[in-house]
């Protein structure tokens, strides 16, 4: 899938829209931030997510890989007036990010594609604050069908209880685990359902 590619018509999609605003309730009853927090969104995109959080942080700063997906948000922040909102083109698993001492980190259909998790779980460590949370939205364990392109090399989803084992290896214990959202996806001539998950952990140390 080329990102940059589909940046400009990402946001026609209802069903994205719809799914940022049900994981986004999920975040906001659980961790209930107030207007003094941090947030950074890994794997942004065009911000669909943090539209949706604007209200209820400080600030939010926003990393995506994709140029496209990150020149569409830098036009959304212009033209919806989003002064909290600081985006950045940035690999946060192979660049220099020196900001730090989040309150939560937040992502949505981002982890199964980094092929390190041990790697990006120990950055996400160091960037949160103690006590800090991190939210994992992403697909639930599936059989491969999910993604049709034939050069995919990432994760097949994820068991819930290997994630919360590699979480706690890195100083994060779970403490709240949803399936708040299912995506129907035609498969050939079938149609087959893959539930999501909100996985929310809280930096221990």
């Amino acid at each position: 899938m080329s990102f940059d590619k589909e940046a400009k018509t990402w946001d026609q999609n209802p069903e994205k829209a719809e799914r940022a605003r049900v994981f986004a309730k999920e975040i906001l009853h659980f961790i209930k931030p107030n207007n003094e927090m941090t947030a950074m969104e890994f794997g942004s995109g065009t911000g669909l997510l943090s539209e949706q959080l604007k209200d209820y942080f400080h600030s939010i700063s926003l990393l995506d890989t994709s140029e496209g997906m990150i020149e569409v948000l830098k036009e959304k922040i212009i033209e919806k007036k989003l002064s909290n909102f600081y985006p950045y083109q940035i690999d946060l698993t192979q660049d220099t990010f020196d900001q730090k001492d989040f309150d939560v980190i937040y992502m949505s259909m981002t982890l199964h594609h980094i092929p390190d998790l041990d790697n990006v779980i120990k950055i996400f460590h160091s960037k949160i604050k103690r006590d800090g949370y991190l939210c994992v939205a992403d697909l639930e364990k599936e059989d491969g069908t999910f993604h049709s392109s034939s050069d995919y090399d990432g994760h097949l989803g994820f068991d819930r209880h290997a994630l919360e084992d590699l979480l706690y290896q890195h100083g994060f214990k779970a403490i709240y685990y949803a399936q708040p959202y299912t995506i129907t996806k035609a498969n050939d001539d079938t149609t087959k359902e893959y539930p999501l998950f909100l996985m929310i952990a809280q930096k221990m140390n």
